[in-house]
């Protein structure tokens, strides 16, 4: 009654619609104990006094709200009694609450059960003013506090922070990260204890709720330390699985490809929700953001030509390793349609695979799974992979893999050869332009690691091939002539058993007809045998496979 007005104006009005009789006794009981009143005065004053720091301690940020808009009501103002509770709630929000934006926070909070004497009395404004102008001042630890807000009062703090043009982008993106993982399920298994304070439990309310954070997505790339690669394709398996509309999910697929170069395989690998969809993973979004990922790379190359760096190449070979990756991962899918593989695979340019061995690897793990594909699907499938771009490895293990079409093979093995003769080639040129090769060694005494060492990289390198090229010229020279000295020794062996074989009977009757008449002792007959065991021993020992041999 001492501190609130309305209730001292209660308690008059009550006591004015007494009958006379009831107030003349009231009034002579009252008098009769003034000196009783006065002195529990006395003591409630004192009282009060006394507990006014402990009461002022009572107030928090979660009640802070409730109380002025409670002192609002009661009219507990400084007109009716001094250092009253609305000086006090007043002191304790200006000076402790809205200079700190986690106390804003939990007081905004409160304020959602206080509409509309909350917005009345501009508590909930300023908690908000507080927020946005102080979000960027102080660490990312409040980050978290914005969990407990609903989803109206998380609208109004990210429509203030983004009017104010002092609020830095990392602390935008660093409080819808924090909100979005700690109210929409499957983003984050963390906080998950601060969704009680907000509960969305609807499927309806969620998906607005990730419609809400897509729209607050920032336009422009950003740094990609808070709204990360990882942090947009979970928000894209979460859109799948609320079914959010085609508008939401086109536009976290073009933010995230802007970030695709940071992502892996693990990220990229959505489960197919929808019922219609035959494949286990949803293949179509990754192709999709592909695609957008080209136009914006080709932006930043052009905006690179007047640098001397271009991360943007860098950044489609790193994507060029991740859609090859995710293909090996599918690849092993029996539901996977050879068109869209193909589709996927080509989806990068060229220029983004500096080797083909990951496309090989996933065709090869395709083939596996797949093996009743016709003929024609084979060939498709095999015609992804450009066998000019294989290593050695992969060249050698394409040359024996029998899943493979022949005509794969033969191209593997044709590609294999025309590298090799290009680098013979060049090795050759090297050495003929070579400045050495042109003029003699001015110091032949110099160890050749000196000149090397003296000439720097390039002349090094150089050198090195010309020796290389001068050990193969030496070795292809060798094989060449143990090449015709095997012709060779292959054409005596030839004639050797013509003339042993080739004769028949009609020679050794000539044989016989011209045969000097035998002498005792058959010395005549014995040496032309010796000849003749001589030249068949020396057949024999030349050709020692002689029957099977053609």
């Amino acid at each position: 009654m001492s501190k609130s007005r309305k209730i001292s104006r209660m308690l008059a009005e009550q006591d004015e619609q007494r009958p006379a009789s009831q107030r003349r006794r009231r009034r002579g009981s009252s008098e009769g104990n003034v000196e009783e009143h006065a002195a529990a005065e006395t003591e409630i004053e004192e009282a009060e006094e006394e507990d006014g720091d402990e009461e002022q301690q009572h107030l928090t940020p979660w009640n802070v709200a409730p109380l002025r808009c409670a002192a609002e009501y009661l009219e507990m103002t400084e007109e009716h009694s001094e250092d009253n509770l609305a000086a006090r709630t007043e002191a304790y929000l200006s000076q402790s609450v809205l200079r700190h934006p986690g106390e804003a926070t939990k007081a905004l909070k409160s304020c959602e059960e206080l509409l509309p004497h909350a917005e009345e009395l501009g508590i909930a404004a300023r908690c908000v003013d507080a927020i946005a102008a102080r979000s960027s001042a102080t660490s990312r630890s409040w980050f978290g506090d914005l969990a407990v807000l609903g989803l109206h009062m998380y609208k109004r703090v990210m429509a203030a922070m983004a009017a104010r043009k002092d609020v830095r982008t990392e602390a935008l993106e660093g409080c819808l990260v924090s909100y979005a993982k700690a109210t929409l399920p499957g983003l984050s298994r963390s906080m998950r204890w601060r969704r009680a304070s907000a509960p969305v439990s609807s499927e309806v309310e969620q998906r607005d709720l990730l419609e809400v954070v897509v729209a607050s997505l920032p336009a422009d790339k950003g740094s990609g330390s808070v709204v990360t690669a990882k942090f947009l394709f979970a928000l894209l398996r979460t859109a799948h699985i609320l079914r959010a509309s085609d508008a939401a999910r086109a536009a976290i697929e073009r933010k995230a490809a802007t970030q695709l170069e940071q992502a892996t395989v693990e990220d990229v690998l959505i489960p197919s929700y929808s019922g219609a969809a035959e494949t286990l993973y949803d293949v179509d979004y990754v192709e999709r953001v592909a695609r957008h990922f080209l136009p914006a790379i080709t932006e930043e190359e052009a905006a690179a030509r007047t640098t001397a760096s271009r991360p943007s190449a860098v950044a489609m070979v790193q994507v060029g390793k991740l859609v090859d990756n995710y293909l090996a991962e599918v690849a092993s899918d029996a539901n996977l349609k050879p068109t869209k593989f193909c589709e996927l695979t080509l989806a990068m340019p060229d220029h983004a695979r500096i080797y083909d061995d990951g496309v090989y690897r996933a065709v090869d793990i395709y083939l596996k799974a797949h093996p009743r594909l016709t003929a024609e699907e084979r060939d498709r499938v095999c015609g992804v992979v450009d066998c000019r771009k294989l290593t050695v490895e992969a060249c050698t293990h394409a040359a024996q893999n029998e899943r493979l079409l022949l005509r794969a093979v033969l191209q593997v093995l044709f590609s294999e050869q025309l590298q090799l003769r290009r680098a013979i080639k060049g090795t050759l040129l090297a050495s003929t332009a070579s400045p050495r090769a042109r003029h003699p060694n001015p110091h032949p005494q110099r160890p050749a690691a000196a000149v090397r060492h003296a000439a720097g990289p390039s002349e090094a390198w150089r050198t090195t091939m010309v020796q290389e090229s001068q050990t193969l010229r030496v070795d292809m020279d060798g094989m060449r002539s143990r090449v015709q000295g095997l012709e060779r020794e292959c054409s005596s062996m030839r004639r050797a058993i013509k003339k042993i074989d080739g004769g028949g009977v009609a020679s050794k009757a000539a044989a016989a007809r011209t045969r000097p008449p035998r002498r005792a002792g058959g010395r005549g007959t014995g040496a032309s045998s010796a000849r003749r065991c001589a030249t068949r021993r020396r057949a024999t020992r030349s050709c020692p496979g002689r029957p099977g041999w053609g």
